[in-house]
């Protein structure tokens, strides 16, 4: 089982704790993980401790393996993680940066790396700039490229932190669907994080909440984001309805009163 289990998983930045003893369900592969929580509650730092990039103690299983005995090149070779931007002044066309970061997986390459590299740029409906160089690309752009080059590692799990932050809503839902279709068929486990909750519910097969480095709740979407979730963890009046495709959307009413927090909302209200 391609599972992965975190079990008292603390991790945070140098003296500060952000993730508290941090205990999830497994989560599924083939299915799309979502983090959900307001600014600073430890999504990101979740991902990182993931990804070996933070101090963390605990345990991290992904099917029966302890990523955390892992060297960092060993969890490399399992694990690909995109963080919100990617490296600034590298200086290589699209395609390339693709077909390098294939090459540098140590999974079989099977069929001509370039035909894949194209393959997944086509699909990401970016083939046009594969000659462009990487510098001269938009924010959104990059953020493109940048998964292009995590799905072409083939890996076994997959994080991504705010893939959508840079997106229009074309490309917004054209990747979240791609993300979904190749979650499944590579069977990867993929935890990502967005601000969007109507996405996270359209999108996500399953729901991870925190707030202040703890779970809140966690479970299929329907489940976890009601009006006492948003309440509790966003600070905000807000309800759950069907649209008139029966597809479920939330609809924020207004903002509590003293709830000390940053707001981090952003829904869509069509």
């Amino acid at each position: 089982m391609n599972a992965l289990r975190i079990e008292h998983l603390c991790a945070g930045y140098g003296k500060r704790e952000i993730l508290h003893d941090l205990s999830l369900p497994p989560l599924s592969a083939g299915q799309v993980t979502v983090l959900l929580g307001p600014n600073g509650c430890g999504k990101s730092t979740l991902l990182r401790a993931l990804a070996g990039l933070n101090p963390a103690r605990g345990a991290v299983y992904l099917g029966a393996e302890n990523l955390a005995t892992l060297a960092f090149h060993a969890r490399a070779r399992e694990v690909v993680f995109l963080p919100q931007s990617l490296a600034q002044g590298v200086h290589l066309h699209v395609l390339e940066s693709v077909i390098v970061a294939r090459r540098a997986s140590a999974s079989p390459q099977g069929q001509n790396v370039k035909q894949q590299a194209m393959q997944i740029l086509e699909q990401l409906g970016i083939a046009h700039l594969a000659l462009s160089y990487l510098d001269q690309l938009s924010g959104g752009q990059k953020q493109l490229v940048g998964l292009a080059q995590c799905l072409i590692r083939q890996p076994r799990l997959l994080l991504l932190d705010e893939p959508l932050s840079a997106l229009d809503l074309h490309y917004q839902f054209q990747v979240m669907a791609l993300i979904a279709r190749e979650t499944a068929a590579r069977n990867m486990v993929t935890v990502v994080v967005v601000h969007d909750i109507n996405i996270a519910m359209r999108h996500g097969d399953y729901i991870v909440m925190l707030k202040d480095g703890h779970q809140v709740a966690c479970g299929a979407p329907e489940v976890v984001i009601t009006p006492d979730t948003l309440a509790r963890v966003y600070g905000v009046r807000g309800r759950v309805e069907r649209c008139s495709e029966g597809k479920p959307q939330v609809i924020l009413d207004g903002a509590l009163p003293c709830c000390g927090q940053t707001p981090a909302v952003r829904l869509n209200r069509g």
